[in-house]
């Protein structure tokens, strides 16, 4: 690893695990609490210690940024006493791999959507789905998946350049705020998804790339990058304001394709009968009736 790059890393741990430090209030760990005047937010290093079972000077050098040759009992018992949650966990798994010599070959994400998965969403008639990598480039998509994010394929952001990205678009076209009815939450959780990438694929240019610009030309972006909020992209609900057939909560579910490293499907299934459901209906009717019509009308 660069000198560059293993500073880098080591700011990344150091950042996360501080982060983490600072959230939890002695009482939320189990600790007594002497004195009212603490100078710090949160745990104390030594606390974390005590509560990892691990010696002081041992936890300040993984703070530090060196979970170099960290065991997987020593994670464990890090991530008990800093109460990471199922996607954190993860994280710092990540960042224990990228921080061990030769502990792993770097991640690569499929530069390409296979024919078979093509046919498969094509096949998907009345089900908006896309395909997606980890920097959230959409790389192909159904005529109803195509049809329901409209305002992000047309965006005047991808005339002249590619792929069409949905964190781009939701942090530097100001359209995007009109198109997530809830931009605060798809703002949180598009970075936190950012962030889990990194520790997936850190040494993914375009993923360095991508958050470098989304840094400098967005403050919204920055603040939220600051946080080192992660999350694991599987399901729920989308809530979207179409401009053709306004608002919608739609339930979707995120598909590892595992045979194409780093891409996943993603699908929009509502319940049957529901506002969305016709809804959905009315958008495949128009799309259909647009591509049907002669040219010229």
């Amino acid at each position: 690893m660069a000198g560059a790059d293993r500073k880098e890393q080591a700011a990344e741990v150091r950042e996360f695990l501080s982060t983490r430090r600072q959230r939890i209030t002695p009482e939320q760990a189990g600790l007594p609490v002497y004195g009212g005047n603490r100078r710090v937010a949160g745990l104390r290093r030594e606390e974390v210690a005590l509560l990892a079972g691990m010696s002081v000077d041992y936890y300040v050098r993984l703070e530090r940024g060196n979970l170099s040759g960290a065991s997987e009992a020593v994670l464990e018992s890090l991530a008990r006493a800093l109460q990471l949650n199922e996607a954190e966990r993860a994280h710092l798994y990540d960042l224990a791999r990228a921080a061990t010599p030769s502990g792993r070959r770097p991640a690569v994400t499929a530069s390409r959507v296979r024919p078979a998965i093509l046919r498969l969403l094509d096949s998907m008639t009345d089900t908006p789905a896309y395909v997606r990598n980890g920097r959230f480039d959409i790389l192909a998509a159904n005529t109803l998946g195509r049809a329901l994010y409209a305002p992000v394929f047309d965006s005047p952001l991808f005339a002249q350049r590619g792929p069409v990205n949905t964190a781009r678009f939701l942090f530097l076209d100001p359209a995007g705020r009109d198109f997530w009815a809830d931009w605060d939450k798809g703002a949180d959780d598009s970075v936190a998804f950012l962030r889990t990438e990194t520790g997936r694929a850190p040494h993914d240019k375009a993923l360095t790339d991508l958050i470098g610009e989304l840094t400098t030309k967005s403050a919204d972006f920055a603040r939220r990058w600051a946080r080192h909020d992660v999350k694991i992209h599987r399901s729920g609900v989308k809530h979207l304001r179409h401009p053709l057939v306004g608002e919608l909560a739609l339930p979707y579910e995120a598909l590892e394709l595992p045979a194409d490293p780093g891409l996943r499907i993603n699908t929009y299934i509502p319940e049957p009968d529901s506002p969305e459901r016709q809804a959905l209906d009315l958008l495949a009717s128009w799309t259909t009736t647009r591509a049907t019509a002669p040219a010229g009308d």
